[in-house]
Order: structure tokens, then C-alpha cells, then sequence
């Protein structure tokens, strides 16, 4: 999957984050029930990237975001949110989202595929 600095992406819909001891714990939704085999545990810098991806963000703006907060170099940072969001991406963490005419904001997974039943 390749997470392109152009590329818009978001959270999925099929997950449950809390912070718990400054640390956000997503569990993937696989049936309506919570995965407890799959938790995930972000640290900080993972925190803020989930929190950035409650809206629709390129890897390029949360990369910029990441330099700002932990003042890194852009080059710095560019690579490890590139590699950190394609590894969210490919467990299912987070999507790229479609919209649909008329909406103001993207449709998540789940949503699309109730629209197709």
C-alpha cells in the first residue's frame, strides 16, 4: 500500500481508540465485536498522528505537523510518518476515503458498503 505524500487519508470506521496512560489503544471491530488479539498501542508521536487523522490529512501534512511539535526537520520526519501510516494502512487502521456527491465528508468502509447492500 502506498500511503503517497498527496494521498488523503483518515481514520477507519471499524475501530475503538481510548487514551489509557497517555497511550491510545485501538482494538479493530471485526463483526461487531472488539479483536482483542489485535490491540494497538500508539506511543506519543503515534498518538498525534491518530488524533491529526480524525480529519482528512496527507501524509505530507501530518509529517509537517510532526516536525512542528517535536521540531524536527521535515526531511526527518517525512519518511517515518510515510512508513508509520503505510503500517496503519495495512492493518486496517486507516483509509483512504471516497466521497460521494453532495456529501462534505468522506464515507468510511463500512459506509460504502452498506451504500452497495
Amino acid at each position: 500500500m502506498d500511503a503517497g505524500g498527496e494521498q488523503i487519508l483518515i481514520r477507519s470506521r471499524s475501530v475503538v481508540a481510548r487514551v489509557v496512560g497517555g497511550e491510545t489503544l485501538i482494538v479493530p471491530i471485526r463483526g461487531k465485536v472488539g479483536d482483542l488479539a489485535s490491540i494497538y498501542r500508539l506511543n506519543g508521536t503515534g498518538s498525534l498522528i491518530w488524533r491529526l487523522l480524525e480529519s482528512p490529512a496527507t501524509v505530507d501534512q501530518l509529517a509537517a505537523a510532526i516536525s512542528r511539535e517535536f521540531e524536527v526537520a521535515a526531511g526527518v520526519a517525512s519518511p517515518d510518518v510515510q512508513e508509520f501510516v503505510c503500517e496503519m494502512q495495512r492493518v486496517g487502521l486507516v483509509e483512504v476515503p471516497t466521497f460521494t456527491v453532495g456529501q462534505e465528508r468522506p464515507v468510511g468502509r463500512e459506509e460504502r458498503l452498506a451504500a452497495e447492500l
